[in-house]
Parts: C-alpha cells; sequence; structure tokens
C-alpha cells in the first residue's frame, strides 16, 4: 500500500517546526461520473519556527505535476516519493506552498470514494479521512494538531451537489466555492459529491438558528424517514448544549447517508456521513432503531468532543470515541421525549461485552495507549478505544459525580475551544470541578490493561440471615503476549438485592452504593438483614469489571432470569452467563438450557437479538463437536417455536425469523423457507420484505438449496446496491468447490471489488456448517496473508486479514499452523496484531469445547 507510516516522533517534531494558517483546496471533479483520476491543487500558508529548516509535507497521488515553494518550481521527481513532499531547506518565516496533483478516486472507503449506483447509474461520492487519507485528496500536514482553516472550490458534474464543512453555496457554471472553515484538523474535512437527494430543517432555539440537511442517494428516497432522524438530532442539540454550555460550533450540520461506508459513521465538522444501511428498506425491530440513534448521538457528541476541542496525537483517541460513546447513551437515557430511556441496558448487553471481549485478547492494551505511528491507530479502533473508555468514564462519573463531571466538561470547551489538548487537560478540569485528586485513578483506570473480576463473599446463619458480606476482587493474568501486569483497582458499584415479589417479579428491595479497593472489601451495611434470593454486584452497571454470582444468586437466577422487573438487571446477569460460557466457566449446553429458559420473558428486543447472536456463536465454536448438531437441532426447533407464538406483526416475530432463517437444517424446515419466499405458507404479521427474503435465500444457497438461478432471480427482484451484496454473498455461500474457488478468487486474486461487495462475498464464503469444504484454505490464508496485507489498503487489507482467518477450525492445528506464520519472517506490528486477536478466539474456542465435554 503506498504510504508512509508517519510516526509519532515525525509528528511531534513536525508540529514543533510548523504552524499552519490556511489551505486553498481546488478540486475537479467534473469526470466522476467516469472515474479515473482528478485535478487536485493544494495552496497551503504556514510559518516555520526556525529558518532554512527542512520539513515535509503529505500526498497520495498517481502523479505530481507542479510543487511551487514560495515561488520556486521545485523538481518534482526530486522531492516527491511515496507519500511525501519533501521541503528542503528554503523554509523561512511565512511560506506558500502550491501543489498541483492529480489524485484517484477510490472504491475502498478511503479518500474519495466513488460508488455507481445501479438503479440510476449515477456516480456518488463521499470523503472519508480518519486517519490518514486526506493526503489522498489534497496535499496536507496530515495530523490532528495542525489545525488550520480549509477552503473549497470544486468543480463537478451539472445537477450535482457539493457539501463541505462550510455552508453550501449557490454553484456558479457548476463551480462551487465554499467560506473557509474555522481552525479545524484535516482529518474532519468533508467533500460529499453527486446528485443526491435531499430534505432540510432548522434547529430554533432561544435566538439560535441551525440549518439541518439530511442526504441520501435518490433511489433510497421513499424510505428515509427524515422526521425521526430530525427529531432525534434536536433532542441531541437540546442536551448537548445544556450538559457542555457551550453553543453548536458551526453553522450548519448535515448528516449525509452514504453508499459502502466502512464504519457506522464520521464526525465531519458540520457533514456527518453515515453508513446508509441506517436507512431502513425493510422492516427492523427497534434496536436498529436505537442503534441509529446512538450512533446519530454519537457523532454530534463529536462535534465538541473531537471537532471543537481535537486530541494533540492518536494517544487520545479513545477520549474522543469514548466521551462521544458516553455522552450518546447519556443522553438517550435521559433527553426528555427519548424512545430509549433503557439504553444502559443496550450497553450493558452489546458495548460492554464487546469491550470485556476485547480486553481479554493478547492484544489488550491500556484504554490511553501507546501510539507510536499510524499504524499502530489504524487497528486501534477496538473495544477498549469505544466501550471500555465508555465504560470508565460512566464510572469516572460515578466517582466525581455528574454535576461536577459536566462542570469540568464546560471549563474544558471554553479554555481550548478550536485548540488540541491531551488527557491531563480533561482530568485537571475535572479535579478542579470535582476536588478530586485523579491522578491515582487515571494510573489505575486508564494507564493499565486487562480487567478485574468481582466475586460476593457471603456468609448466614441457619435462619438466612447475613452474618458476614464482603466483595473480593481479583486481576486474572494478562493474556499471553499482553504486555504490562494485572492491576486492583477502585471501583465505585452498587450491590443489589433482589427477590420475588407477589406477582411473580424479581424486584430489588435493598441496594448499597460504595467503594471497592483492594482484595477484598466488606459491606457491613447488608451485615443482619435477611439473605436475598438473588445478590447481584456492580447493579445499575456503575463499573467496568466481570461480575460473577454467588452459588445461591446462581441457582435461583437459573431459573429465573427472565423474571426480574427491569431490563437492566437481567441483562446484567445475561452477560455475566454468556461471559461464563466464554471462560469455560459454564458449558455450552447450559447456556443454551439458560437461554431458552428465560428468553421468553425477555422484554427488550436488543437484549433478545444479542442472545440470537451468542447462542449461535456458542454453539458453533463452543459446543463438543460431538454434540454441536444436536444444540443446533435443539435450538433451530426453538426458534421456529417461538416465531410461530410471537405476537404477529411484532419486533420478536422478526428477530425470531431471522433467527430461524440463520440455522434451519432439517428438509421440513427448509421447506419451510422456501414456502415462506414464494409465499404458498405465511406466518400471520410476517412480511417476507426484501431484506428478510435475502435472509433466506442465503440460507438456501449455503445449504444446496439454492443455486445460481435462484439467486439471479432473487437479484432480478431487487436491481440495487444491497441486491448486488446479497446476491455476491449468496453465491460465496454455496457449498461447493467451484462457489468456494470463485469466491477466494474474486478477494484474494483480484483487487477490483468494492469494500461492500469484498465484505459480503467473505461472509459468504465463511459458513459455520461447512467446516470440511473450507480446511484447504486455511493453508491458502497463510500463503498470501503478507502480500494481500502490503498490496492493498488498510481497509481491505483488513477485511480479508480478520475475514478469511481460518477461525471455524477449531483445532490445535489452527494454532501451529499461526504460531508458524507468526514466528516466520518479518511480520508488521498491525497485522500481527489481527492474526494474534483471531489466533486467542481458536484458543478459547477449544477450552470451551473441552469444558463443554466434560459437561456431559
Amino acid at each position: 500500500m503506498p504510504g508512509t507510516n508517519l510516526t509519532r516522533e515525525e509528528a511531534q517534531q513536525r508540529a514543533k517546526l510548523l504552524s499552519v494558517d490556511a489551505y486553498e483546496i481546488d478540486l475537479d471533479l467534473c469526470g466522476a461520473q467516469e472515474g479515473g483520476t482528478y485535478r487536485s491543487v493544494t495552496t497551503v500558508r504556514f510559518d516555520v519556527a526556525e529558518n532554512d529548516a527542512t520539513s515535509f509535507i503529505d500526498l497520495v497521488a498517481p502523479a505530481v505535476h507542479e510543487v511551487v515553494l514560495n515561488g520556486d518550481q521545485l523538481d518534482v521527481d526530486t522531492v516527491f516519493a511515496d507519500s511525501r513532499i519533501a521541503l528542503p531547506g528554503l523554509l523561512e518565516g511565512r511560506n506558500i506552498l502550491r501543489v498541483v496533483a492529480d489524485c484517484a478516486y477510490t472504491n475502498t472507503g478511503e479518500g474519495l470514494h466513488r460508488f455507481v449506483d445501479p438503479v440510476d447509474e449515477q456516480a456518488y461520492l463521499y470523503t472519508q479521512f480518519e486517519v490518514p487519507d486526506a493526503r489522498r485528496v489534497f496535499a496536507s500536514f496530515e495530523q490532528p494538531d495542525l489545525k488550520a482553516t480549509f477552503q473549497f472550490t470544486v468543480r463537478a458534474p451539472e445537477g450535482w451537489t457539493v457539501i463541505s464543512n462550510s455552508p453550501t453555496p449557490e454553484p456558479k457554471d457548476n463551480v462551487w466555492v465554499f467560506e473557509p472553515t474555522p481552525r479545524i484538523s484535516s482529518y474532519i474535512t468533508a467533500l460529499i459529491v453527486g446528485p443526491y437527494h435531499s430534505v432540510h430543517s432548522v434547529y430554533e432555539k432561544d435566538g439560535q438558528s441551525v440549518p439541518l440537511g439530511i442526504y441520501c442517494r435518490p433511489s433510497l428516497a421513499e424510505h428515509l424517514d427524515s422526521d425521526a432522524i430530525f427529531e432525534v438530532t434536536r433532542q441531541g442539540f437540546d442536551w448537548f448544549q445544556e450538559k457542555f454550555d457551550y453553543p453548536y460550533p458551526f453553522k450548519k450540520y448535515d448528516q449525509l447517508f452514504v453508499p459502502e461506508f466502512n464504519a457506522g459513521a464520521m464526525e465531519n465538522a458540520g457533514a456527518v456521513t453515515i453508513r446508509d444501511q441506517y436507512v431502513f428498506r425493510s422492516k427492523v425491530t427497534d434496536a436498529a432503531y436505537e442503534t441509529r440513534a446512538e450512533t446519530i448521538l454519537h457523532e454530534l457528541a463529536h462535534m465538541w468532543f473531537g471537532d471543537l476541542v481535537t486530541m494533540e496525537w492518536w494517544n487520545d483517541l479513545w477520549l474522543n470515541e469514548s466521551f462521544a460513546t458516553y455522552t450518546s447513551i447519556a443522553c438517550q437515557a435521559a433527553a426528555p421525549g427519548s424512545r430509549w430511556p433503557h439504553s444502559w441496558t443496550t450497553f450493558a448487553n452489546s458495548m460492554k461485552t464487546w469491550a470485556y471481549r476485547q480486553d481479554q485478547l493478547p492484544s489488550t492494551h491500556p484504554i490511553m495507549a501507546d501510539i507510536t505511528d499510524l499504524d499502530d491507530v489504524l487497528v486501534n479502533f477496538d473495544g477498549i478505544t469505544y466501550a471500555k473508555g465508555a465504560s470508565v468514564l460512566k464510572q469516572l462519573v460515578a466517582y466525581v459525580g455528574e454535576d461536577a463531571f459536566f462542570q469540568g466538561v464546560q471549563a474544558y470547551f471554553k479554555r481550548h475551544a478550536y485548540g488540541n489538548t491531551r488527557l491531563s487537560d480533561l482530568l485537571g478540569a475535572l479535579a478542579e470541578t470535582s476536588g478530586r485528586d485523579l491522578r491515582s485513578w487515571s494510573k489505575a483506570w486508564l494507564e493499565t490493561a486487562g480487567i478485574n473480576v468481582l466475586r460476593p463473599v457471603i456468609d448466614t446463619d441457619a435462619d438466612g440471615t447475613i452474618t458476614s458480606f464482603a466483595i473480593r476482587q481479583e486481576a486474572p493474568a494478562l493474556p499471553a503476549g499482553a504486555k504490562g501486569e494485572p492491576t486492583l483497582r477502585p471501583h465505585r458499584v452498587a450491590v443489589g438485592c433482589y427477590d420475588l415479589d407477589p406477582s411473580g417479579k424479581l424486584v430489588r428491595g435493598e441496594r448499597v452504593e460504595l467503594d471497592v479497593d483492594g482484595e477484598l472489601t466488606d459491606v457491613p451495611q447488608l451485615v443482619g438483614t435477611r439473605r436475598p434470593a438473588v445478590v447481584l454486584l456492580n447493579d445499575d452497571d456503575l463499573s467496568y469489571a466481570k461480575v460473577r454470582l454467588d452459588e445461591q444468586s446462581l441457582a435461583f437466577v437459573t431459573e429465573h432470569l427472565g423474571d426480574f422487573a427491569e431490563s437492566l438487571p437481567r441483562a446484567l446477569c445475561w452477560a455475566s452467563a454468556w461471559d461464563m460460557t466464554r471462560d469455560a466457566e459454564l458449558a455450552t449446553r447450559d447456556y443454551l438450557s439458560l437461554v431458552l429458559s428465560g428468553i421468553g420473558k425477555e422484554s427488550d428486543i436488543g437484549v433478545v437479538q444479542s442472545l440470537h447472536r451468542q447462542v449461535k456463536l456458542a454453539v458453533d465454536q463452543y459446543a463438543d463437536p460431538a454434540a454441536r448438531e444436536t444444540l443446533l437441532t435443539r435450538w433451530t426447533e426453538a426458534t421456529l417455536a417461538h416465531l410461530r407464538a410471537a405476537t404477529p406483526g411484532s419486533d420478536h416475530q422478526l428477530a425470531w425469523a431471522r433467527a430461524f432463517a440463520a440455522t434451519a437444517r432439517t428438509p421440513e424446515q427448509l421447506d419451510l423457507l422456501e414456502a415462506l419466499l414464494d409465499g404458498t405458507q405465511t406466518v400471520e404479521g410476517l412480511a417476507v420484505d426484501t431484506e428478510l427474503r435475502w435472509a433466506f435465500v442465503q440460507r438456501l444457497a449455503a445449504v444446496g438449496r439454492f443455486d445460481e438461478a435462484e439467486i439471479a432471480g432473487e437479484h432480478e427482484r431487487d436491481r440495487t446496491a444491497a441486491g448486488e451484496r446479497h446476491a455476491a454473498a449468496a453465491r460465496a455461500a454455496r457449498p461447493t468447490e467451484e462457489a468456494k474457488a470463485e469466491a477466494w478468487a474474486s478477494v484474494v486474486d483480484s483487487d477490483k471489488l468494492p469494500n461492500a461487495v469484498q465484505e459480503a462475498v467473505i461472509s459468504g464464503f465463511v459458513q459455520t456448517d461447512q467446516r470440511e469444504l473450507l480446511a484447504p484454505y486455511a493453508d491458502r490464508y497463510f500463503e498470501v496473508l503478507a502480500e494481500v496485507w502490503t498490496s492493498r489498503s488498510h481497509e481491505m487489507a483488513q477485511q480479508i486479514a480478520v475475514g478469511l482467518y481460518p477461525a471455524i477450525q477449531v483445532t490445535d492445528e489452527t494454532l501451529r499452523r499461526t504460531d508458524a506464520w507468526l514466528a516466520a519472517g518479518e511480520r508488521g506490528a498491525a497485522l500481527r496484531r489481527l492474526v494474534s486477536e483471531s489466533r486467542a478466539g481458536v484458543e478459547r474456542a477449544l477450552r470451551a469445547q473441552a469444558a463443554d465435554a466434560a459437561a456431559q
């Protein structure tokens, strides 16, 4: 992949030398419909701290035509190489640099991505610059602490729209001249270009007026529920401006749903890009709307934390992402009129399980990671950066108090607006408002890796009265290969005591909140009280730790997990059970029994869908192979029973239909999928719409019922970009050597697939009930991996490295193959990390399979 790996040391040296004033960027995109390259002209004004200094500016381009520094024409062949233009010792005081280049459209979701909609055959463009990809579109000093103003001039085809960070101007002769932005970092600049459909509104409150826009492709316009999106956006504006005590810092706020987006969304200042799968073209459950709302609020929070005030270097990426995650969930839970006051339940059941999983990998790292170069940060958008960091911020809020926390945030924004900061700047502000010394807290929570386990230690007398109660904290050894030492941490936790009420619901009686520190912490408040049916540590999910139930509580919960009156304690118990299964403390067959006993009473649809995914993973990967088919049969029969019993038209019915489709296996079950597709059978209230049809088609393809003719017929019904992806996945899923070879070749032997199609082919290729068919590809994976990594862009290479790793081959041989690959030759740190993480998944699965076999 072209692109020198900028190091932190280089960035620090450049920041000491340079201060950047302004960019003027002129792009000619008139040929976008045809693709290829486009002309990029950058003029940048900057000062240097010492005369006759040397430095460099970043650019990834197929061709550079001119480099003019302070009026002197430099020899392009001499100064441009790889991704850098050398600026020789001609710098002094104020400097003006002009670079003329041909830059390339991409199909990887990096730089300026170009997509052609099969519905209208029009091209649609958008930029994605985080982490180092503004340099793919214009020459830039590509690091977050060299902020500047950016003024874009764009030539575009007639009838197209151009959106950027500044308000959209009226074009003249198809030329769009934007006013300069405020001082921002290069990675949050943006351009979105094409014949996009738009809906507009205004956020108005107390004399403030912010234009709002929502954009998508015209082929999705009929599905765009703009009123719902504007409603969530306005709730976010209200809540964030009150909590941050700082007005929205940009002149307008556009949200653009764009195709083939690699992430969920991106916080470009005033021009947020969001994956257009969030424009729902078929029925989805409320959990999908909740996830979309969290994404919308997450990016809006970034307008302050990340865009207004930006990290100095990528060490503090976690703080950007964790703050946005924490405040988006808090807003959903507390904003007046929010549809999702239970959002902390969702957080506990999904985001935190992601964090717990990430924190037990050999790549675990402190929240405040040591980011030495761009390669480090590119693989660090992980469960620690987002979910563990947000969990720890929630713990910090409990530790200092919510009022003091937001008062500190308010002071931080006012003090550092349009500047760059380090973690110490935020902690200093919080220490001022809370009166707490946060240095030891920071060291324990942010500068160490790994996860703690909290267990209750309870003694009772013959009458059931508690005679002693303590919380034992453990710091398990870090995974092999991880850096650091196990650490006991201070935890602010609540202890909840639950009993059945007359209606049969588990309700909380006593609640004790306290600080846990060290190995053993007494809880004297509960001594002398009657032992409840269930003791739940970390009630209300205040802290970040794995929680275990005592023996009596576990036995009661096994029979009554679905009976908790509130969703959050249920979610915490579900999460604990799942964690025990992954840790081989609970056999997969027992986890399945637990889920089947309680899921029918689970009202939270997000939790239900998480349980569906977890059961499927557990049975596929963690079950004794000799028992796997029996467990899959049991699970599939249960999904069909719940589908038939669900309320017609309900979210639960749709979720069970998808769960059934994911695992249907007997001739009768597969006959039912076919009958639902052709309409000869129906389930009352179940709309077999476009997306559900594809779920059925892909399963029927994976088991060999459907071949090319049926897939092509379904694709003909859905001649959209989504249809293309689904068809590609279905073709790759077919259980034949020819289908697998074709899919493999399209991904590994060729680099022509767009990012979204490549992702779909990989997802179809890997089928857990095709282990024998896929076994030969394990050796092929290790043979091609190094070449793929060096020849593809980061996003494309990471998809392949993670997606095609032989994770379903849960054998000691897979571990040996992986170890041999890791030991051979020079392997870059980023790729080693991804492969080591995948290896850890196989190792964990082997332990769980052994535990499941022993539980017979």
